[in-house]
């Protein structure tokens, strides 16, 4: 079945909630929290997004979901080291960390998804 099909997690609601914006509402409600619990509610959340963004690239076959799978489970890498040391993103780190995220993720969409304007 192709992009948008009905095994496409993003075809419903809930499958869009429990996929993406659960473990994006809980990286936002541990912005304020100090590591270890904002390190590892991070890495949770970027391991469930990055799985099932390779699940649902599986299931459906949207091209951009072979990208941020990859992605998102390489920035929960990123994370852990960041959260404990062995990364250096200056005091402003975390800011760095959600901004890469957040627009990573919008290129690789924007990129992989766009229609071929001339054939």
């Amino acid at each position: 079945m192709g992009p948008g099909g009905k095994t496409d997690f993003l075809s419903t609601l809930p499958g869009a909630l429990i996929a993406w914006g659960l473990p994006i509402v809980a990286m936002v409600l541990v912005i304020g929290v100090p590591h270890p619990v904002k390190t590892w509610t991070w890495t949770g959340a970027l391991i469930w997004m990055g799985t099932a963004c390779l699940w649902n690239a599986r299931r459906c076959g949207r091209r951009h979901c072979f990208w941020t799978g990859p992605f998102f489970l390489a920035m929960a890498i990123v994370v852990l080291a960041f959260g404990y040391g062995h990364v250096d993103l200056g005091s402003q780190g975390w800011k760095w960390l959600a901004a890469a995220i957040g627009l990573g993720a919008w290129v690789i969409t924007a990129v992989t998804e766009r229609k071929e304007r001339y054939r």
